[in-house]
């Protein structure tokens, strides 16, 4: 534990928790949406459950890793067609699993807020899900999350206990963020579609990651991982616009009031 404390160490564990801190964001706002599927009076139990025991089996995985990674790039399935070629490995599978699953997620939510049923919060009469069932989704997609974030800190440190000490911080950040996202997203429902939008991006990501890492063609033409400066200049693309359309909206809205009170005042002079 000793080792923590150098110069070196303590530089390096700073970056880690900063490395996870920017990381994490797509996670919050996947444990804020799934969070919302149970009862309300459960909804902070179940952000918190979930984070803390993906943290302990964090530092599960952070070890299994350490002592076994050369198994996760080790190809245990190929295909070599002409139309799709890949050499399939365990982080491949596991990174595609996850993009796939958070596009449906998005999807889902986005289909459920167009529809009719959702108007006047009548889409909150939908089943639920149970404490257990959301828990273990946040717990397995979290660890979705965390395992790129584990094999990033392992390029810049090997000491257990910097990348330890990292993940229990931000894990801690994110219990204490997890329901200031979530209250966030209550009060401003328009922004929720962002942030479904912006968790849709995360999929596709995610895809175009465990494709590269799969060494997967498609009709000859190779797939190549999303860069992250290309992930978060989409995503302040679609805060900007976001932000723009809702202040237009606003003055749309404030256009159709005052005109609505000059035809009132018109109608109240001629009678």
């Amino acid at each position: 534990m000793a080792e923590l404390f150098t110069v070196e160490n303590l530089f390096t564990l700073l970056m880690l928790i900063f490395l996870q801190a920017v990381l994490g964001f797509d996670n919050l706002l996947y444990i804020s949406i799934e969070s919302k599927r149970v009862a309300p009076d459960k909804q902070q139990m179940v952000r918190q459950l979930g984070i803390g025991i993906a943290i302990a089996l964090r530092l599960v995985l952070l070890f299994v890793v350490m002592q076994a990674i050369s198994m996760f790039q080790t190809p245990f399935a190929k295909m070599h067609t002409g139309f799709i070629d890949f050499d399939m490995n365990v982080h491949a599978l596991i990174v595609l699993a996850g993009g796939i699953f958070i596009i449906y997620t998005a999807f889902r939510e986005i289909l459920h807020m167009l529809s009719l049923d959702h108007l006047g919060g009548h889409g909150d009469n939908e089943p639920q899900r149970t404490v257990q069932t959301a828990v273990a989704w946040i717990v397995a997609m979290n660890l979705v999350f965390s395992f790129d974030s584990i094999l990033s800190a392992l390029a810049l440190t090997d000491v257990f206990a910097v990348m330890a000490t990292a993940i229990i911080v931000s894990g801690v950040m994110m219990i204490v963020l997890a329901d200031t996202v979530a209250e966030f997203l209550k009060r401003n429902r328009m922004y929720e579609v962002l942030g479904l939008f912006i968790l849709f991006i995360v999929g596709v990501m995610l895809l175009s990651e465990g494709g590269h890492l799969a060494h997967l063609h498609l009709f000859g033409y190779v797939v190549e991982p999303m860069a992250k400066s290309t992930f978060y200049f989409v995503i302040a693309v679609l805060v900007v616009v976001d932000i723009a359309q809702g202040r237009y909206q606003k003055k749309l809205d404030l256009e159709r009031s005052q005109a609505h009170r000059h035809e009132h005042l018109a109608q109240t002079h001629t009678s």
